[in-house]
C-alpha cells in the first residue's frame, strides 16, 4: 500500500512538471508575438536606403516634389494676401472718391500703392499726353487705351505664379510615378540578386516605391486646387477693374458729368 501511494505522488508530481513546462512554453509563444519587430519599410526606413545605397534618383524625385510643395504653399499665400489687399482697395472706393470736384483729386485719397489709382493716374497721364502728339488720335483712343493698358498691367501682376501651379498640378503626379517606376526596378532587381522570391521579399519593396506616387498626388492636388481658387478670385478683380476702368472713361469723355451714383450722395453739380 505504501509503495502505490509513493509512486502514486511521483507520478502527480511528474504531472505537475509537465503542466508547469507547457503552460510556460504557451506563455512564451503567445508573448512572443506581443514583441514589436523592428520595421524595416517605410518613410524613415526607405530614406535610409537611399543614402546608404546612394540611390540618386529617387532622392532626386523626392526634392524636386518636395519643392514642388513648398513652393505651391507660398504662392498660394502670397496671392491671397495680394488679392486681399485688392478686393480691399476695390471696396474703399466709394462716394468718396467719386464726389471729389476733380479725378485728380478723388485719386489723393486713394492709397499711394492702390492698383485703382494706378489706372485713374495713368488715365490722367494719357489725357495730358494727348496734346503732345503729332498724329490726329482721337483723345478718347488714347485714353481707352492707357486705361486698358494699365488694367491689363494689373491683371498681369495678379496672374504671376498661376502657371507655376498648372505645371505643378499637371505634371507632379507622372514625376511621382518616375520615382514608383525607379523604386520597383531597384526593388526587384535586389531581389534578384539575393534569389528571394516570396511574397514578403517582393511586396515590401515594391509597396514601398508606390509611396513616390502617393507623393506625387500630394503634391498636385494642392496645386489644382490652389490654381482654380486663385484663378476664380483674379476673374473677380478683373471684373471690378474693368467696371472701374469704364467709369473712369465715361467720366473723362464727358468732363465729369458721367459717374457712378451712391446712395446717400448728391449728384455733381448740385
Amino acid at each position: 500500500m505504501l509503495n502505490h501511494l509513493v509512486i502514486f505522488a511521483q507520478a502527480a508530481a511528474n504531472t505537475a512538471a509537465a503542466a508547469a513546462s507547457a503552460t510556460a512554453e504557451v506563455a512564451s509563444n503567445v508573448a512572443a508575438p506581443a514583441a514589436v519587430q523592428k520595421n524595416v519599410y517605410g518613410v524613415g526606413p526607405m530614406i535610409q536606403s537611399w543614402i546608404r545605397e546612394s540611390n540618386y534618383i529617387p532622392m532626386a524625385v523626392a526634392i524636386i516634389l518636395s519643392l514642388m510643395l513648398f513652393f505651391t504653399l507660398y504662392i498660394l499665400l502670397t496671392k491671397w494676401l495680394e488679392q486681399n489687399k485688392v478686393i480691399a482697395q476695390g471696396r474703399a472706393i466709394g462716394a468718396a472718391f467719386w464726389g471729389a470736384p476733380s479725378l485728380k483729386d478723388g485719386a489723393g485719397k486713394l492709397g499711394k500703392d492702390s492698383a485703382y489709382r494706378q489706372i485713374v493716374d495713368d488715365g490722367l497721364v494719357a489725357q495730358d499726353q494727348h496734346g503732345k502728339l503729332t498724329d490726329a488720335v482721337d483723345q478718347h483712343d488714347w485714353v481707352q487705351g492707357a486705361l486698358l493698358r494699365s488694367q491689363a498691367a494689373v491683371n498681369s501682376q495678379l496672374a504671376g505664379g498661376l502657371a507655376f501651379l498648372a505645371t505643378v498640378g499637371s505634371t507632379a503626379p507622372f514625376i511621382g510615378l518616375f520615382g514608383t517606376v525607379i523604386g520597383i526596378l531597384s526593388a526587384l532587381v535586389k531581389i534578384g540578386a539575393a534569389g528571394q522570391a516570396s511574397i514578403d521579399a517582393v511586396a515590401g519593396p515594391v509597396g514601398e516605391a508606390l509611396y513616390m506616387t502617393a507623393f506625387g498626388l500630394l503634391v498636385a492636388v494642392p496645386a489644382v486646387l490652389a490654381y482654380n481658387y486663385l484663378q476664380r478670385r483674379n476673374k473677380a478683380i478683373s471684373e471690378s477693374l474693368q467696371a472701374f476702368s469704364t467709369n473712369i472713361y465715361g467720366y473723362m469723355g464727358s468732363g465729369g458729368a458721367l459717374r457712378p451714383t451712391f446712395r446717400g450722395s448728391k449728384p455733381a453739380g448740385k
